[in-house]
């Protein structure tokens, strides 16, 4: 084994080269210690890089479906709350009706009373039809409007689902269909509360019978609204629980990539300190004798 000619140049050179190193080594601990990650430019690592950019991508979806399933259950709430006064609302005009068609006590007074109360309801009724979330009408489909019914019981509103992406290709509709709810001008729950109400002030025993039986089928239909936004209340919800699962999985797994181990980082910023102060001493010693020290 031969060892070439090594000068002083060389040494001073390959001297302030490994000096280099290990600053810039100390540098990078250092600055992994004070931002806390690992990754602090491309460079550092471009495949840890392109993962890390990949699941913010993915955190930002799962971000965005939190968001839209929160905004769905506001709806469906608000659709749950209008349907459950509608139906004690139209419950109420079925038991009225109930009184007005028991002949005992079905003197003019007490069908007059009973059908001013009956128009009270039809009021109530028509306000929950109206119901809005965040100013849109939650029965009224996808009209630019606040309100869905009119004073006449005619819907004004602009058909149409109201959905709310959940998932990657998952979208759940959020409103309820006014007119499969309340019906629509003639056919509408306000017309068939203004019939009872008509029928009571005439003492018309026949359209109090046929308003009874209406009124107990648009209960049903009701209902039937009601189970099917529940349904999807639970869909949504569920949705937004496995969304935030995810978020929260993605996030451990970004930690994982970018996030400097404390502990580890530290000892290592130590390691280095120690190698750096060697290197310098090291140095020290072969850049120590100068042309006059060789010539005494």
């Amino acid at each position: 084994m031969s060892i070439g000619r090594v000068t002083q140049r060389m040494l001073t050179e390959g001297s302030l080269s490994n000096l280099q190193q290990g600053l810039g080594r100390l540098a990078r601990v250092q600055e992994q210690l004070s931002t806390g990650r690992v990754i602090n430019r491309p460079s550092d690592n471009p495949t840890g890089t392109t993962a890390a950019m990949r699941l913010r991508s993915s955190m930002a979806d799962q971000a965005q479906y939190t968001r839209n399933a929160q905004d769905g259950i506001g709806w469906l709430t608000q659709i749950d709350t209008a349907l459950d006064s509608a139906t004690s609302t139209v419950r109420r005009a079925r038991d009225l009706a109930l009184q007005g068609a028991n002949a005992a006590a079905s003197g003019p007074v007490s069908r007059e009373a009973l059908a001013i109360e009956v128009d009270g309801l039809r009021q109530s009724l028509l306000s929950e039809a109206n119901t809005t979330y965040l100013d849109s009408p939650v029965f009224g489909g996808v009209t630019a409007g606040t309100t869905a019914y009119d004073a006449t019981g005619t819907y004004v509103g602009t058909l149409g689902d109201v959905n709310r992406r959940v998932a990657n290709g998952v979208q759940v509709k959020v409103d309820a269909n006014g007119p499969d709810v309340f019906g629509n001008g003639a056919t509408s729950a306000f017309a068939e509360l203004e019939a009872l109400s008509v029928a009571l002030r005439a003492g018309d025993q026949a359209g109090i019978s046929a308003s009874i039986n209406t009124l107990n089928t648009r209960l049903d239909t009701i209902t039937s609204a009601r189970t099917a936004a529940g349904a999807r209340f639970q869909r949504i919800e569920q949705a937004d629980l496995t969304a935030s699962d995810a978020g929260m999985s993605l996030e451990n797994q970004l930690s994982v990539i970018e996030n400097a181990d404390l502990a580890a980082t530290t000892v290592d910023l130590k390691l280095q300190e120690v190698a750096y102060q060697a290197s310098l001493a090291a140095t020290s010693r072969v850049m120590q004798p100068s042309l006059l020290d060789f010539l005494r």
